[in-house]
């Protein structure tokens, strides 16, 4: 049965399909949002694990979103209160002490002190480098890449403009952006700092959600990448109060407030082609709806190679997309505990340094030997770990006097030698063990877990692969080559098709970049 047909048609009520969607209902247009799951969010959603318990299911903290869309979507008024502790990070080491690195660089300067005078001195002034070319690259991921071929004018307006703010930057810190990039950041961050632990939490920024260790060319790439959204070294802490989930919720209210139309538990099995064009979806309950225009909030493989039939693509373009690497190493472990664990490295047990983000990797080789197993198809068994304590600043969470802890394990492969169902309870019972040594009373604390495999994230949250950036951020899958060369504008081979999601430009997390740029370059083609 066919619906009346519509304007637009957005597959994936992720975050980048909702922005996408309120920015074209802004411009006058009706975007229909179908969302396969019950909820709309994607990977950023919040459910109750166990009873009285609720935590982010999958991403913990935002990106940070853009501040441009946080304010057009006014996403407070809609119920979003974002929440940003002191604690950016805290750093634990096996020898019992504990690294803590805030939001003001020198306080930052203050801990990182006591490991060492020469390395306090020093990261001031690496942050304020980082800062400064951060900002020029921020200013590079807002813009669409440039047509190489055929640029507009708007094209080379963009490309001056950029080349203009890259020679303000001085001879220093442009020599510094066309070095940094293309280096390990092993090497980057040894070139600063003495201290393991200080340069392993930096270093860390460019290995997460990646198929790369802190030794492997081009992993500092990614630290500038997220540098842009967040010019902390570490990065900050930016919660949701009530989760992930409530930050979508919100999008999602401003975007129907906007005239958008959202439907849950509507799959999409086929994007229907005629005469070289998308004309409409449909739904695994036989229901076609047709459209002038269809997104996709879903990763280029599956948009591509699975929701379309590939005979409307070239040989050329099918086999480059085949060959677009995306395959995850990132596992996510939830615990519903029934107190708060006691952290051996922090005196007193001082909460204040948990209630950021807690990294367990203490030196650059520890994180290389953790990639090293993944390579052969096993997950790690001293994994690097981030976690987080949501509980301590949102009390909603947990019950009184209980918490939750959120675990990103990597490195955890899609390709694992064996069964993913079958190794569930080791990669969990790893987590903890890893845990343990910096808080011995952790495990007796667990009430039950959930985990969540490379494997889950595509079977049961549509991720191909289970890689969480929709395609491995990496220099030849960035700017003007994501997901390939010549298609990094949104647009498809197939005409009245867009890619809205994270496999586009600048596909950096949660900071829903890719759907405000989808958003004005499609604007521009439905215009047409």
């Amino acid at each position: 049965m066919a619906d009346t047909k519509r304007d637009i048609v957005i597959i994936g009520g992720g975050h980048n399909g909702l922005i996408t969607a309120f920015y074209l209902a802004k411009a006058g247009f009706k975007p229909l949002v179908l969302e396969r799951r019950a909820q709309v969010g994607g990977a950023a959603i919040t459910d109750e694990f166990h009873p009285g318990f609720r935590c982010s299911t999958l991403a913990h903290s935002v990106g940070p979103i853009l501040p441009s869309i946080v304010r057009d979507m006014q996403l407070e008024k809609h119920g979003a209160k974002f929440i940003t502790p002191d604690a950016c990070v805290t750093a634990l080491s096996p020898d019992g002490r504990a690294l803590s690195l805030h939001q003001d660089a020198g306080k930052s300067a203050q801990a990182i002190a006591v490991f060492s005078q020469r390395d306090a001195a020093r990261y001031p002034e690496f942050a304020n480098s980082l800062e400064k070319i951060s900002r020029v690259i921020a200013e590079a991921l807002a813009t669409t890449p440039p047509d190489i071929d055929h640029p507009s004018s708007g094209d080379l307006w963009s490309m001056l403009k950029t080349g203009r703010a890259l020679r303000g930057l001085g001879k220093r810190d442009l020599y510094r952006v066309l070095r940094w990039g293309p280096m390990a950041v092993a090497d980057l961050v040894a070139e600063y700092f003495e201290t393991e632990l200080l340069r392993a939490v930096i270093a860390a920024r460019g290995i997460f959600g990646t198929f790369l260790g802190p030794w492997s060319a081009g992993s500092a790439l990614q630290l500038l990448i997220r540098a842009a959204g967040d010019s902390h070294p570490v990065g900050s802490a930016f919660f949701v109060a009530g989760g992930m989930g409530a930050l979508t919720q919100a999008m999602a209210a401003a975007a129907q407030a906007a005239g958008v139309e959202i439907r849950t538990s509507a799959e999409v099995i086929e994007i229907r082609v005629k005469d070289g064009g998308a004309h409409g979806v449909l739904l695994s309950t036989g229901e076609e709806i047709l459209a002038k225009a269809v997104i996709s909030n879903a990763d280029p493989k599956r948009t591509l190679l699975k929701l379309t039939d590939p005979v409307h693509l070239s040989p050329d373009f099918v086999q480059k997309l085949q060959h677009y690497r995306g395959n995850g190493t990132v596992a996510k472990v939830n615990l519903a505990l029934n107190g708060l664990p006691t952290f051996t490295s922090l005196k007193n047990g001082d909460a204040n340094a948990l209630k950021g983000r807690i990294h367990i990797g203490p030196e650059i080789d520890y994180l290389e030997h953790a990639f090293d197993e993944s390579k052969y198809g096993q997950f790690s068994k001293q994994p690097y770990l981030e976690a987080t304590i949501p509980s301590l600043t949102d009390s909603t969470l947990a019950p009184e006097g209980k918490h939750v802890m959120s675990v990103y394990m990597q490195y955890a492969p899609y390709k694992l030698k064996g069964d993913w169902e079958e190794q569930r309870k080791a990669l969990g019972q790893t987590v903890v063990q890893t845990l343990a040594p910096y808080a011995p009373n952790l495990p007796e604390m667990i009430l039950t877990h959930q985990i969540i495999t490379p494997l889950d994230l595509e079977e049961v949250y549509g991720m191909t692969g289970g890689q969480i950036f929709h395609g491995d951020l990496a220099l030849d899958q960035f700017f003007t080559m994501r997901p390939l060369l010549d298609w990094a504008r949104y647009k498809t081979p197939i005409d009245n098709l867009f890619l809205c999601g994270s496999g586009t430009h600048p596909g950096a997390g949660l900071t829903g970049g890719s759907g405000a740029n989808a958003a004005t370059e499609i604007l521009k083609e439905l215009k047409r």
